[in-house]
């Protein structure tokens, strides 16, 4: 009698024990952790270096998004480089008197024209964040340079002489070069770009792009 109520003190004990452990959730500590490897941007292009005739309207938008590789540097993995590959998209609207695309037209007028471009980007960040292996809401302060490979370039026109789009790939820098600055906390995270290098190859037109707006990370 004695044996078996052993046995069954030893069977009862073991099932409690087991369902407990099965109950009980661990946190693992990743102490290799890597941040904000995805990324996100929306943002207003105001373009810089207008020459005359030249008007932006409407909303000139710009977006981009890809994938950047977190390299922590070091040991609390605060400090960290990222480089990467992206899509970015670019529109600018901008009003230009008729005089400048058509002369001699005997018309003088506003023609709404907007470039939109398509490209391959290549960032390289540098990587300030007081991240934790248990939290995901920290600040960050990310600065980068990145170099654009331009897709496909268009041109389009609205005007009382009818409208028209053109590529205009031949006429763009095809490498485009800027540097930027994303900063803030958990999701929002205002983001600057500044184009280095003119939109245009040549001629008076040397505008360059001036984003301001949102960068989203994912991890």
């Amino acid at each position: 009698m004695k044996k078996y109520f052993f046995i069954i003190s030893f069977f009862t004990f073991f099932c409690s024990f087991s369902q407990e452990n099965e109950n009980t959730v661990y946190k693992v500590v990743d102490s290799l952790f890597r941040e904000d490897q995805f990324y996100v941007s929306v943002s207003y292009n105001l373009v810089q270096n207008r020459p005359s005739g030249f008007k932006q309207f409407g909303f000139s938008q710009g977006f981009s998004g890809g994938f950047l590789r977190d390299f922590p540097i070091t040991k609390d993995r605060n400090w960290a480089i990222a480089p990467g590959i992206g899509y970015s998209y670019n529109n600018i609207k901008q009003f230009i008197n008729s005089d400048i695309l058509i002369p001699d037209s005997g018309t003088s007028e506003n023609i709404k024209t907007t470039i939109i471009t398509h490209g391959i980007d290549i960032p390289l960040e540098i990587r300030w964040r007081n991240a934790t292996p248990l939290s995901h809401k920290f600040w960050r302060v990310y600065a980068g340079i990145k170099a654009t490979y331009v897709l496909n370039a268009k041109l389009k026109f609205e005007s009382s002489f009818g409208n028209n789009k053109e590529n205009i790939i031949n006429d763009v820098n095809r490498w485009q070069y800027g540097a930027y600055l994303s900063f803030g906390f958990n999701t929002w995270n205002p983001y600057i770009y500044y184009g280095l290098n003119p939109v245009f190859k040549e001629g008076s037109n040397r505008l360059t792009n001036f984003n301001l707006g949102f960068i989203f990370y994912i991890l």
